[in-house]
């Protein structure tokens, strides 16, 4: 029985086989615990009938407990180094598809289509490298895809700002984004120990759970964010200061106050006191004057 990726013993092997060089840009930083592992799959509820799509599988210490647990496993790779260490490491396991790509760029619809043919049940299950977490989660959120949910490492103090709730120092504009798609859960907290190279900060586990409908309704989606982002753009500002000076111009002022009235909304609280659905009601009632 070959021992599992995910142990410091193994690990090493593997990285002095190939020769293998951490590349820094790529933020890449390797889990070598196997209990970890098998909690992010777990928190993930795989079952022999989901297909997972994975994001940066590095040597493949979490594609190889992915693939013991469910039906198919995609993972998009973007260092074509690791490729060769991939088809070695993953050899046992037949239910697994390496591609190699910048998942930024990629066409994940076009990929699920292909590669997920009568399976209901999709997953999106990685451990993603911090310097892209935000615009990966965005991606995956935005782009409606037809999943269940994503369970990710990230860095600790990103997954408590995705989780916050209003009025918490960590509430804003990422809260909004993610929880409108997605109901968000901190798992849990992972110490730096358990990776080579150690990152200087700790992570965590975070499960999204895709919401049937978003949170709220809009009139216009894409308003509505620009609108909350605009609310954040200075902390210390209140929400009316804020619009002004980022949505409207000074002349739009009175616009900006009706349409706070109107959401029932005291022009002098600052933007990490609203909840999702007092944004909603100020974009429909901006959106009727600006």
């Amino acid at each position: 029985m070959m021992k599992d990726i995910a142990t410091p013993q193994r690990t090493k092997e593997i990285l002095n086989k190939y020769g293998f060089n951490f590349k820094k840009s790529l933020g890449q930083n390797f889990l070598i615990d196997t209990n970890v592992l098998r909690n992010i799959v777990a928190a993930a509820n795989i079952t022999e009938a989901t297909g997972v799509i994975e994001i940066g599988p590095g040597i493949g210490a979490l594609t190889e407990q992915l693939a013991k647990k469910a039906k198919k496993v995609v993972s998009f790779e973007i260092d074509q180094r690791l490729l060769p260490v991939l088809d070695d490491t993953l050899q046992p396991y037949d239910n697994v598809e390496i591609i190699h790509s910048d998942v930024l760029k990629a066409d994940i619809e076009g990929t699920i289509e292909q590669q997920f043919q009568g399976v209901d049940d999709l997953m999106v299950v990685a451990n993603l490298p911090y310097y892209v977490t935000t615009p990966i989660l965005m991606k995956l959120l935005e782009e409606h895809l037809p999943i269940r949910g994503v369970v990710v490492m990230i860095q600790a103090e990103v997954a408590d700002r995705i989780a916050a709730k209003p009025g918490t120092k960590e509430y804003g504009a990422l809260s909004i984004a993610a929880q409108y798609y997605a109901i968000a859960e901190k798992v849990m907290t992972v110490p730096a120990t358990v990776f080579v190279p150690q990152p200087r900060v700790d992570s965590a586990v975070l499960r999204l759970t895709i919401r049937e409908e978003p949170a709220v309704a809009v009139q216009d989606e894409a308003y509505f964010f620009k609108v909350f982002h605009a609310c954040f753009a200075n902390r210390r500002k209140t929400i009316l200061n804020n619009l002004v000076h980022n949505l409207g111009t000074k002349e739009k002022k009175t616009a900006i106050e009706e349409a706070l009235e109107e959401a029932g909304i005291d022009p002098r609280r600052r933007g990490e006191t609203l909840s999702l659905d007092e944004f909603a009601k100020l974009s429909d009632a901006l959106l009727k004057r600006l």
